[in-house]
This record gives C-alpha cells, structure tokens and sequence, in this order.
C-alpha cells in the first residue's frame, strides 16, 4: 500500500532531527482517457515559499538558512489535453524536481484528473536559494544544503500545493491554440568551464578566450504559447540554459534568482502565465559582469531574457493551431536491477564524487581549497587514471568514500521522462548536464525517431549530479567531479533519450516503471510547526516609522517597515504578507504588493520583522504605506514621502 501525502505528514517529528522514515510508494494506475477534439488547456500557480528557517540547497555547506523571501517562490502548472494525450508540465523553483513528489502527487490527483504518472512532469529553474530535504535520495538531502536531511512535512506540504495546483489547471481547461518555436538569446550567458569544453572532439575553435566564453553556451531559448480560442493568452513556457546563481551563496533569503525576473518580464509583455525550466546549463552560468553577483544583476540579466522570450511570443501568434500532439513517456531506471540499467552495452559503475567537486564551480569556489591539487580543477590523474571513473581522483579513495557514504543512499531509482507538445519534443533527466552532453543526447534521441526538434531538460524529476562529455570528463573540472558515474554517463543518457523515442513512436502514454519504490530516508524536520510558539499577545505591533537603507555594493537600496508578531510558523508565507499602499486625493489603494519581484520580507529573529521595498518609486514626491496582512489582521505603518525628496 502507498504512502498517502497526510502519512508521510505524520513522520515529521517537531521540529529537528527524528528516526528514518520507512515507507513504500506503488505507482498511480494510468487512467483511462477518451479522445478528444483539438486542444483543451489550463494552467494555475501557487505559492510554494515557506517560513523561515529551511536551510538553502544548491551552494552545499556554503549556503545559509532561509530568513525569508527577496521575491517569491513558486510552482506553475500547463496542462495540456489532446486526443488521448494529457500531460501537467510542473515549473518549480527549486533546485530540482522530485521522483517522490512524482508519485505522490500522482496518487493525490488519480480521482480528481486524467493525468495519470506519466503525464507528470517536474521541471525546476534549479535556483540555489529554495529549500531542498524532499528528494528521494539520502545523498542530496544530506550534502546539497547547508544542514541534512529529510523533511516529510515539508515534502507533503510542497506535494499538496502542487497537487492543488495541477487539479485547478485540469479543472479550468478550454479550448485553446498553441504553438511553439525557439529563438537564439546572447550575451546572457557565459561557459563557466571553457577549458574542458573546448576538449570536445566536435568543437573546431579551440580558444580560451572572453569571447569564446560567451560563445559556448546553448544560445536557445524554446516557448510553448498557449491561448484560449478567445485570444486569451494563458501560458508562455520555456526551456533555456542559465545557471540559478546570479546571486551568490552568502545571500540569506529565499529567491528565485534570475528567473523571477525572466518570468516576470515575460508575464508582464505577454499576459500570460509565464513559467521557464532548465535546459543544458551545467556549465552555462549568468554573464555577471566582474565582481557584481547579485540581485541588480540577476535582475538585468534576467529581465534581458524575459524580453527575447516576450518577442518569441508575439512572433508565435501567427503560428498558433488547434490540432497538437500531445504525448509523454515515463521510465524509471534501477541501478540495482540485476541488469544495472544497461542500456546500449553501457553500465554505470558505482557511484563516485570527485576531489574537484569540493573546489566548487567557478562562480563560487570554496575558498583556498580551489587552489590545492588534486581539488583544483583541471587536476586529474597524470596517467589518466585506471578503472570505471578513469581519471577521477575519488574523494577520500574509493575504499574509503564507499564505507562512508553507503551505495543505497545515493540515487539508485532514476526517472527519465519525454514529451510532445506539437513540433517540440523534449526529453528529461535528473542531471545537470553539459551544452556539449545535451547536444550528443538530442542527437541520439533524434536518431531514434523522435519528431519535431529535440530539446534536453536538465533536473527533470529528481537530481543524480552532473552528466559531461568523456572529453571534459578528463580534464576533472567541477563538472567532471560531480559527474557520479563516469565518462560514460553521456553515452548512456544518449541510449535513454532514445528508448524514450521509440516507446513514444508506439504509444501516447507509455511507462515503464517499477512496481514499488522503497524508501528510507534520515529525517530532519526544518518547516516550522504553525502549533509551535503562540503568537506574542499584546505585543504584536508596528515597530517605527518606515526608514530608507541606502545601496550598498551589490545591494540595491530599498525602504524597511519592521514589526513585531508571532513566531515564523505562525504567519502564512505562501499567502500576501506585505504591499505598498499610495496615497491619492485622501485615498489609500495598492501601489505594489509581494506577488511582484520588488517587495521581500525577513525575519530578524525573535518575532520581529521587517517588509523592505526595493524598487521604490523615484517619478516625483507621493506619499505612501506599508501595510502588513497576518492572520492577527492587517497592521498599517506610518505614512512616508518617497521621490526624489523623500528617498
């Protein structure tokens, strides 16, 4: 029997650490479905950011707690249904989707849709300021935040959100047209590891340059539009390559990174709801300029990307049809299977993290050990090394690094998954994986069928580290150490995307997966319990007048109102915490709210907060208010001048 959301719920413990959760998952039946006539579509999103306290996952131990949001995270859902075809295109932003989450949303929905398992896709923006602990294996609970373990309350919480928001974009379909298409964007983007892409026998220009370095870099940027048959516009999905790290790890709060401002940009030229997903981005990181990571350049980067997406999206209007295809494929691989997933006479050996992984990627290298052989990237074995993992240097040893870090805690279950929205055929896997690597895998999955263009999705359903080209596996940079399985692993992946083609040649929903997934997972509950403190009677309270903070570095300047309240666990994170209010001939209405990208709120500790406006208004002197919403009510903040006088 499989776990339900609100069991898993109850494995949480108060907050900190608890006993390993044992339970058992069988996949969802496929539902079945009569065709329909044309396109029926919906889409929704919901609100998925959580109180503070989760610690970040992305930048490992080099990352912090959450202390609140600078804007918003959030889960959007595209549903599509056509002929027997029906699929629910998840964006999260998170670092990476969840073949967990898969399937206990596909058992929350199973009575309530017509989506069935492998119509499930979980797609992320791997930012590196969202929380991790919901993965399905112990190995990236434990090492990709700053603290380990998995958090069951936070896991079904994020299940039922999206669960919630998959049933409302079924339940609001209509008929609708779509189209798709791609458009090249430059300049946004740069080859954070230049020297082992440059190693590909493929790559003619062979320079290490500036230039290069934002040449090398998958340039496409791919959307799916979709509108009602009114004209409505309803969604603006798409795939593109960039790193979620224009802001770095030293950063406290929760964000979305560049693609808040992408999606932003994109719903506000558009109308639509607008949502992007990872493409081949492992070494494709934001082309901060020198020494500038942070919000003002995740803003400019990602508002630039925003825009090509937005013109893509006016140039699609005349391609819109109301007869798609629309299939997906599912297939779950297990590494401990007598045959070990082989695919292609390919088998990945054991699991195996490299000493250059510790140095850190370019953009945030873990200070003085990214200068000491063997972490130092571009440090591999001289004699290139024997074995599987060839010219690894293996942390610790390989006999060593095997008792510390047991074999059924890293991910042994991988879910591959591909689908078709009319001319674009995308396949996903759970690794980030290299411009060159994801070239050589559409290519494969091309060969094998697969109509329309090839598109590869990176961190689709779950996370299993990096994939790279044996050529930059050799040269063992950051990407290299963190490729697990060896130089093989592109090859393999390229066998994958192919089976996925050939399964969909011959059917519109075909799945291949295990007939039940166990899981034992350490556990460490972060979500803080809205039970826990009561909230401070008497005491909740504006605390001041508004005051300006001025820029600093970096840091764009902003407006702060802070009050007092309950503990974390008590206020609703998900739901509208703070807006601006102008005011105009005696009349307070809404200037700004924190469903925007400008407007965030910390906790500075001891029930006590603060809402800071980042982008204030500048056109002319206009009095404005904070204005707080808790469940203890709304608390309103004194009125302050903002312009060129006032800030």
């Amino acid at each position: 029997m499989s776990i339900t959301i609100d069991q898993l719920a109850g494995l949480a413990p108060r907050p900190g650490k608890g006993p390993t959760a044992r339970f058992t998952i069988t996949p969802a039946a496929e539902p079945e479905r009569a065709e329909v006539d044309g396109v029926l579509a919906g889409v929704a999103q919901v609100d998925i950011t959580p109180p503070p306290g989760m610690p970040k996952a992305g930048f490992s131990k080099n990352a912090h707690d959450g202390i609140g949001f600078r804007n918003r995270l959030r889960a959007r859902v595209l549903h599509l249904r056509s002929g027997t075809g029906s699929v629910a295109w998840v964006q999260l932003d998170l670092l990476a989707g969840s073949s967990l989450l898969q399937h206990l949303i596909a058992h929350q929905i199973a009575d309530r849709t017509d989506i069935g398992l492998s119509g499930i896709i979980l797609g992320a923006t791997h930012t590196h300021a969202g929380p991790g602990h919901f993965d399905a294996s112990d190995f990236y609970n434990r090492f990709a935040a700053n603290r380990p373990g998995f958090d069951p309350a936070w896991t079904a919480w994020l299940a039922e959100r999206i669960s919630a928001a998959i049933v409302e974009a079924h339940d609001a379909r209509r008929p609708a047209r779509v189209a798709t298409g791609r458009t090249a964007v430059w300049g946004t983007t740069r080859n954070r590891s230049l020297a082992p892409f440059v190693q590909n026998t493929d790559v003619e220009d062979r320079r290490l340059d500036s230039e290069r370095r934002f040449g090398a870099v998958n340039p496409w940027l791919h959307l799916v539009r979709v509108d009602s048959l009114a004209g409505q516009p309803l969604a603006a999905w798409a795939v593109f390559s960039i790193h979620g790290t224009g802001v770095n790890h030293h950063n406290e709060e929760y964000h979305a990174d560049v693609w808040a401002y992408l999606t932003d940009e994109l719903h506000r030229r558009t109308g639509a709801v607008a949502a992007a997903v990872e493409g081949t981005h492992a070494d494709v990181a934001p082309a901060l300029r020198p020494g500038r990571a942070g919000f003002f350049e995740a803003e400019r980067i990602g508002r630039a990307i925003g825009v090509e997406a937005a013109l893509l999206h006016a140039r699609l209007g005349d391609r819109l049809a109301t007869e798609i295809a629309v299939a997906s494929a599912l297939r779950e691989v297990d590494l401990d299977a007598p045959d070990g997933g082989e695919r292609d006479g390919i088998r990945l050996p054991r699991p195996a993290l490299g000493a250059s992984q510790v140095a850190g990627a370019k953009e945030n290298l873990t200070p003085v050990i990214h200068r000491l052989p063997p972490f130092r990237a571009g440090h591999p074995k001289p004699t290139g090394g024997r074995g599987p993992h060839g010219p690894k240097w293996i942390l610790g040893s390989q006999p060593l690094q095997s008792r510390l870090l047991p074999l059924e805690g890293f991910p042994r279950v991988l879910s591959f998954q591909a689908w078709r929205i009319g001319e674009l055929f995308t396949v996903g896997f759970p690794f980030e994986i290299t411009v060159a690597a994801g070239r050589r895998i559409a290519e494969a999955t091309a060969s094998a069928g697969a109509p329309g263009e090839v598109v590869v999705a990176s961190v689709t359903n779950g996370y299993c580290g990096y994939c790279t080209t044996s050529e930059e596996y050799a040269l063992q940079y950051y990407e290299g150490g963190h490729n697990l399985h060896g130089p093989r692993t592109q090859e393999w992946l390229g066998a994958q995307g192919a089976a996925l083609a050939r399964d969909l040649a011959d059917a519109v929903h075909p799945r291949s997966v295990l007939p039940e997934r166990r899981f034992a997972l350490h556990v460490h509950r972060y979500l803080a319990d809205p039970a826990g403190a009561a909230a401070m009677a008497g005491r909740r309270r504006v605390d001041g007048a508004p005051r300006y903070v001025d820029a600093a570095g970096e840091d764009p300047g902003y407006w702060e109102q802070r009050w007092t309240d309950g503990s974390p666990g008590t206020l609703a994170w998900h739901e509208p915490m703070a807006r601006v209010e102008v005011e105009q001939d005696g009349t307070w209405s809404t200037f700004v709210d924190d469903q925007r990208t400008s407007i965030g709120v910390v906790h500075r500790g001891k029930g006590r907060y603060a809402a800071r406006w980042y982008d204030p208004w500048l056109g002319g002197d206009r009095r404005f208010r904070f204005v707080i919403t808790t469940p203890g009510g709304d608390l309103v903040g004194a009125p302050f001048w903002c312009g060129p006088a006032g800030a």
